[in-house]
């Protein structure tokens, strides 16, 4: 590596996913659809959970954070890696690599605190649920979403200004499709013990709290439900969780691979595999699980749609 020091240093170069030109059609068409169905998704459950009363609850109001939030660091690294491939360009530049950047670790930072506040929410519903209202008030359900993207933005910021202020190297080929912290960190030409230990302390911190928080909320909430006499409230009590289970077992599962397995078998090209799973595909599947396991989404999903078509039936007869 060229270890000249570009303090003008205007864009990076990004390698993409994979190198194979045989693949880059299929790939570019299968992102595409599944950003798009994304997409859609998300902001399709931010709106019906504050359109419909009847979920302005704590659950939904969580759903509705961890659907934006998806919708939000998918659309930070989705839109310009669909463009690199549909125009065939491999650039981005140093001042968009930065925000992708910030963008991408505050909602990721967010999404992992967000799982948790949603177990919590689970565990006071079913183990507490005569002092359910009091614990989990509006006023309580609002300060631990303001105190996550607090948080989040300021890991993300302190991070971003970190990299970013630090001189990079002759060589700015980043061996990602969007701009991470280790790959952007390998191209600086300085020690990098300090900012590695920053982003593995936050990370460390981030992963770990967050995980001992869903696990022992679930751990609670097992201990409740096999007490429980009657199978219809052990049913209850397993649909009331059973969606963010899923969810919050195909997201860490995913980070927890990519973090715990060993550097011998450890390659960009395995992170860039997971990173496409919790980029795009998770984002994906998180509006599909709680709209097809949920039944309070899928009546109000039915009584939207019956609201818009009465609404266009009178604006139709009106017209004619």
């Amino acid at each position: 590596m060229d270890k000249t020091n570009l303090t003008g240093l205007n864009e990076f170069i990004l390698m993409g996913i994979t190198d194979h030109p045989e693949l880059q059609t299929p790939l570019f068409e299968l992102l595409l659809m599944v950003y798009v169905v994304s997409s859609l998704g998300n902001l399709g459950l931010v709106i019906l959970t504050m359109i419909d009363s009847r979920l302005h609850t704590p659950m939904y109001f969580f759903l509705r954070h961890l659907s934006f939030i998806d919708l939000g660091y998918s659309t930070a690294v989705g839109p310009k890696m669909l463009f690199n491939y549909f125009a065939d360009q491999h650039t981005i530049s140093f001042h968009w690599c930065a925000i992708q950047f910030t963008f991408f670790c505050a909602f990721l930072t967010s999404e992992v605190f967000i799982l948790s506040a949603m177990a919590y929410d689970c565990y006071v519903a079913i183990c507490k649920p005569l002092l359910y209202t009091v614990i989990m008030s509006q006023r309580v359900c609002h300060l631990l979403v303001v105190i996550i993207y607090l948080y989040s933005a300021f890991v993300s910021l302190l991070t971003t200004i970190k990299i970013f202020i630090s001189p990079f190297c002759g060589y700015n080929v980043i061996r990602h499709f969007y701009c991470d912290s280790l790959p952007l960190v390998s191209l600086l030409c300085l020690n990098t013990h300090e900012i590695k230990l920053m982003i593995l302390i936050f990370a460390v911190f981030s992963l770990l709290s967050s995980l001992i928080i869903v696990l022992v909320s679930y751990m609670l909430i097992l201990m409740a439900i096999l007490k429980m006499n009657s199978a219809e409230g052990r049913h209850k009590a397993f649909s009331t969780c059973g969606s963010h289970l899923m969810v919050v077992a195909v997201f860490f599962g995913t980070l927890l691979f990519m973090y715990v397995q060993p550097k011998s078998s450890h390659s960009f090209d395995t992170d860039k595999t997971a990173s496409i799973f919790y980029t795009l595909v998770i984002p994906m599947l998180n509006p599909l699980i709680y709209s097809l396991r949920n039944k309070e989404v899928k009546k109000a999903l039915k009584r939207t749609w019956e609201m818009c078509a009465n609404f266009l039936c009178k604006i139709h007869g009106r017209i004619k």
